[in-house]
């Protein structure tokens, strides 16, 4: 926010970017627009020679762009510079361009050729930039546009081919008559071998052609093997997309078991016994002729594939896989997914809300899959009422003889609640267990007898409509209760609740012949007064009295009627004439007199109250479709299962010859070439070597999870089978070459180990025998082979590191993996490192015993040197500094406060409600004669995104004390003032915190390796560097830490180098890095570089620590 002011002393005190001039005249008093000189400046700086100007204007630009600003008028002076040399400049001008082409088109068009020779340029990122700003949709370029994406699909970046790949469906809803040529260029992508390019091909190939199933055939098993390694959002894509493919080519499952128990379960409720019987004996004759189930291998790599990813951390991606484990896996291994389900229920409450709409719909038909869960869907008092209603769904659903009576204790305590919607959903959720479960239905219907003397109407009207729904069923056993109800037509209000005790005593009226007339009576008297549907329910009463009791009720039938005939609504007017006609014996009635205690009399049968929830299964799981309950534009329907399974020999895939080696000479290949170079092992792990480990991991893992559910299920495929047997085989041959290769190197550690204690290490990089002993264990993760369809992970892993070179970001899972490689592996941990997968319900394993000291004595140098170079003095002050210590901030003065003064500082330690808040202390002085009672903040209106953390209520602050409370603000990385009114008694002060840029970060600590990877992360426009000259009073080591800390809530981070400084810290909100660098040059002189994606802070951090250290 504070960034312009910082370029307007740059150029002379001109006014901010975008903004209206104030006038300098004291006189004017006003504000004057410039749009005629408006960006000026700017456009100046964009015409110069210097490429450094250049970059400064690009940058403040985009800047401008980041804060929401309109920079569109500068496109004819920024597209001049898209055939600038310098590389910086031109990536900022294609950030530029792909904002705004789309709005500035025939512009953008007079540059189409410059755009063009973009996609020549030896950088891979302008390479891509310039494909996205030919993406625009303008019809007069679709034929540049259709070379561009087919030139993009075979370029040698993965990155460039991922681009092309999301250009293909912005070219298809510009001009459809494309299509086969698009279909060529996705059939050519699938065939990608990257993880890169795979989601984002699938995408488009649901966009363009989702119908080509034979597009996919070929693919199949390396999307399958792929799908572990790709970014999560591709995931979900190729997930859904094998869902529906694996309805089309594989049989079911459960076909067997849905035939003896759901079909047959279903005519038994509804048919009659000998029907039961022909069906049974025709059912037991086709199940006779069906050839026994067997898996297909394609089929149980699916499945295999995918269970992993059930622990990932993208709720997502968790969900994507539930349904397809839903919808495509036999019974007995579908129950794996719901502990992962019942993880998401900790997220947030829109996650939440969205798996909870699943598991409502699962538990229909897979009840006991979530019955040792059923615990976590009892409600909090936090939950809001969506979640809650949802949740009683699920438990209600969940309810059978065993459980039920836990579930009625949860039950009453809701019905206490303050929601009054939750409440009423609550006594339905009693009725239909009632229904559902004969032996409580009693206890439920006493329990919602006791409830109509409840004080709150809303809860009896909910009873009532419960309870006339239960009584339908045993209304003989029940006079009692309807005696009881018929006297609530007194108090009760609620017209459906009145409507419903009106229904129950016409069509029970035998059961209270002295009562019912009496309550004609009384509704006779008030039927101007109620509501429409209590009048139609009145008219019915009459009639059916009228029937059954003509004597006492003759003449209060044709008062009713005759009231009804003129009543306002047509319906009810209509509804008299026809019953007048109907039990009133007159000259014109015909023949229908006759049978009118048929019609009104007539046996009624039990209403069925049922989930919401019980047919939404024909849409697919996680799908928008089945979140509304009615089809969304683009829903693909979920195919139904084949009755015979289509030729599997499509999914073969021809191995080239000279692809195939023994695996005596793969492993000579990877001795030769060790998993990490000499570079990488200085500078820290690369992303190939992220992909390497991670492919090595999935082939493990897939191979131990394979085995287990082969032994845990007992209608385990022959196919699986087999293959574990060819596995035991591979390993039985490979184990002499396994001895031979830890022969050598146990004599290569000696030797390296005499080495690297005469030399000095660097902090924070992996020691050599941590790589040769995670280098071992890959190696053998790699040897067990999963299927023959399988690529080598080789070929993958060289591919994905040019893959995540182009990326501009790393993604989470390659973090995850780098997390696993930097604790000190063991090489027999292959099936623990799996398990470090699972997020919440991860139990760390038991210490390794370390088997020889000269592991310890090198893990100790390393420890050793990192104590050495960090500095513990600072350590104390930075994690818990005193009040007196850091600066403090006046928030209401004693002569405002009317003898209140209140003072704040920023404590610098973790807000204990919520990490995302930043914790402020506030010190209250009562400095008056009289006591100041209940202060309270109160009405906080924030900016949209923040939040505010009250500090609780001080009741009482006697004269002359004071007191000190901590409060927490959400300043979503934002310099903006939180406003909020500070409360006492008798007055309210309105007031506002604004914090200091370096008080919305958190310290970091990390290695100069880390430093240093994640400083190489952040260049370009993420880097700031500013000079400075360094004050004679702050040149010393100590004053510099001391101005630096004072500045910003950072930490040090440890630095080889004398003349070198280096903080690291974290945003507290979004978490994003700040790297700061100060470097001491000859004399005074020194250069400040910070690192940050956050440039607006970046850029305000420089300008307050340079103000620090010029103090």
């Amino acid at each position: 926010m504070a960034a312009s002011p910082a370029y307007g002393e740059e150029k002379g005190g001109s006014s901010s970017l975008g903004e209206p001039e104030y006038g300098h005249d004291p006189a004017c008093g006003g504000i004057f627009s410039s749009d005629y000189k408006r960006h000026d400046d700017l456009k100046e700086m964009l015409d110069s020679n210097k490429d450094s100007l250049k970059l400064e204007a690009m940058k403040r630009i985009v800047a401008m762009i980041a804060r929401g600003k309109n920079a569109s008028d500068l496109f004819p002076a920024v597209v001049k510079n898209v055939a600038c040399k310098n590389i910086e400049v031109k990536k900022l001008v294609y950030v530029y361009l792909v904002r705004y082409a789309e709005e500035q088109q025939d512009l953008a068009l007079l540059s189409i050729s410059t755009f063009q020779r973009g996609l020549k340029d030896p950088n891979q990122l302008i390479r891509a930039s310039a494909l996205r700003v030919l993406s625009i949709r303008v019809p007069i370029i679709v034929p540049i546009m259709m070379l561009a994406i087919k030139e993009a699909a075979s370029d040698m970046s993965p990155y460039v081919r991922k681009t092309a790949a999301h250009a293909i469906p912005k070219l298809y809803s510009l001009d459809s008559d494309q299509k086969d040529q698009l279909i060529e260029v996705i059939e050519k992508l699938l065939a990608d071998k990257t993880t890169l390019v795979a989601g984002s091909v699938v995408m488009a190939f649901e966009e363009v052609c989702p119908e080509r199933i034979d597009l996919i055939h070929k693919n199949y098993r390396k999307l399958c093997n792929l799908l572990i390694d790709v970014e999560e959002w591709g995931q979900v894509v190729i997930i859904n997309m094998l869902t529906r493919y694996a309805r089309t080519q594989f049989l079911s499952p459960n076909q067997n078991q849905e035939s003896l128990l759901e079909e047959s379960a279903e005519k038994a409720f509804y048919g009659s016994e000998e029907e039961d019987a022909k069906d049974a004996k025709a059912e037991a004759a086709s199940l006779a002729k069906r050839k026994p189930y067997v898996m297909d291998p394609d089929h149980r790599l699916l499945l295999r594939n995918t269970k992993p990813l059930l622990q990932s951390r993208n709720a997502a991606v968790v969900m994507a896989v539930a349904q397809l484990y839903f919808h495509l896996a036999p019974k007995a291994e579908v129950g794996v997914i719901a502990k992962a389900l019942v993880r998401l229920l900790r997220s947030h409450s829109e996650v939440q809300y969205v798996v909870l709409q699943n598991v409502a719909t699962m538990s229909i038909k897979r009840r006991g899959m979530f019955e040792p869960y059923l615990k976590s869907f009892y409600i909090r008092s936090t939950d809001p009422t969506q979640i809650k209603i949802l949740k009683l769904e699920v438990l209600t659903n969940l309810a059978n003889e065993t459980n039920i009576s836990t579930i009625l204790r949860e039950f009453q305590t809701y019905i206490r609640s303050m929601d009054k919607d939750f409440v009423a959903a609550t006594i339905q959720a009693i009725g239909r267990c009632a229904t559902n479960i004969g032996k409580v239905r009693d206890t439920c219907l006493n329990g919602l007898v006791q409830l109509l003397s409840n004080r709150d109407e809303l809860v009896v009207a909910e009873s009532v409509v419960v309870i006339k729904k239960l009584l339908q069923m045993q209304p003989a056993q029940h006079s009692e209760i309807i005696k009881h109800m018929a006297k609530l037509t007194d108090n009760i209000q609620v017209p459906m609740a009145r409507a419903s005790i009106l229904w129950l005593i016409g069509e029970y009226c035998e059961h209270v012949p002295k009562i019912a007339p009496d309550v004609l009576r009384k509704m006779a008297k008030s039927f101007t007064n109620e509501e429409d549907i209590v009048k139609l329910q009145v008219i019915n009463l009459a009639a059916k009295l009228y029937l059954t009791n003509s004597k006492q009720s003759k003449l209060l039938t044709q008062y009713v009627l005759n009231l009804a005939k003129y009543d306002q609504n047509y319906d009810i007017r209509d509804r008299a004439r026809f019953i007048r006609q109907l039990i009133v014996p007159t000259e014109k009635s015909g023949a229908l007199n006759k049978y009118a205690k048929k019609l009104f009399l007539a046996q009624k049968p039990a209403p069925i109250l049922e989930s919401s929830f019980k047919d939404r299964d024909h849409f697919q799981l996680g799908s928008l479709s089945h979140l509304l309950n009615a089809k969304a534009v683009g829903y693909q329907e979920l195919p139904d299962w084949p009755d015979e399974a289509p030729d599997p020999s499509v999914r073969n895939v021809e191995v080239p010859e000279w692809t195939k080696c023994t695996s005596r000479e793969k492993r000579k290949e990877k001795v030769e070439k060790p998993f990490y170079s000499d570079s990488e092992g200085e500078s820290g792990p690369t992303e190939s070597a992220d992909s390497g480990l991670s492919c090595a991991l999935r082939r493990a893992e897939s191979v131990s999870e394979e085995s287990s559910s082969s032994s845990s299920s007992g209608s385990s495929s022959s196919g699986s089978e087999e293959e574990e047997e060819e596995e035991e085989e591979e390993e039985g041959s490979g184990e002499q070459s396994e001895k031979e290769e830890e022969e050598e190197k146990r004599t290569k550690r000696k030797e390296k180990e005499g080495s690297r204690q005469g030399a000095p290490g660097s902090v924070g990089s992996p020691s050599e025998e941590e790589k040769e002993e995670e280098e071992d264990g890959v190696k053998k993760a790699k040897k067990k082979k999963v299927s023959q369809g399988r690529k080598s992970c080789a070929e993958t892993s060289s591919e994905e590191a040019s893959a995540s070179e182009s990326s501009s970001s790393g993604s989470d899972s390659g973090s995850e993996v780098e997390a696993k490689r930097r604790k000190p592996p063991s090489s027999r941990a292959g099936p623990k490192e799996i398990s470090l997968l699972d997020l919440d319900d991860f139990t760390p394993p038991p210490p390794q015993p370390v088997p020889s000291s000269s592991v310890v004595s090198t893990s100790l140098v390393t420890d050793l040197e990192g104590l050495m170079l960090t500095d513990t003095s600072l350590a104390p002050a930075l994690l818990s500094p005193a009040f007196s210590a850091v600066r403090t901030y006046e928030l209401l003065h004693r002569m405002a406060g009317e003898g209140l003064s209140v003072e704040y500082c920023f404590s610098r330690r973790p807000f204990p409600g919520d990490p995302h808040m930043v914790a402020i202390q506030i010190q209250i002085s009562n400095n008056t004669d009289a006591e100041v009672k209940s202060l309270r903040v109160s009405e906080p209106k924030p900016l949209s995104g923040m939040r505010i953390q009250e500090f609780p209520e001080i009741e009482c602050l006697a004269p002359g004390d004071t007191a000190s409370v901590v409060m927490g603000i959400d300043f979503c990385d934002s310099t903006q003032a939180a406003n909020f009114q500070l409360c006492t008694h008798t007055r309210h002060f309105y007031v506002s915190i604004q914090p200091p840029v370096g008080e919305l970060m958190a310290p970091v600590f990390m290695s100069e390796n880390e430093f240093k990877k994640e400083q190489g992360k952040l260049t370009g426009m993420s880097e700031i560097t500013e000079k400075l000259t360094l004050p004679e009073k702050c040149r010393s080591d100590h004053a510099i830490i001391q101005q630096m800390t004072s500045a910003a809530n950072v930490g040090r981070v440890p630095c080889g180098a004398d003349n070198e400084y280096r903080f690291a810290a974290k945003t507290v909100t979004s978490g994003s890095l700040v790297l700061i660098t100060l470097e001491r040059r000859e004399g005074a002189a020194a250069q400040l570089t910070v690192n940050s994606e956050k440039m607006v802070i970046g850029t305000m951090l420089v300008k307050d620590i340079i103000q620090a250290l010029a103090q």
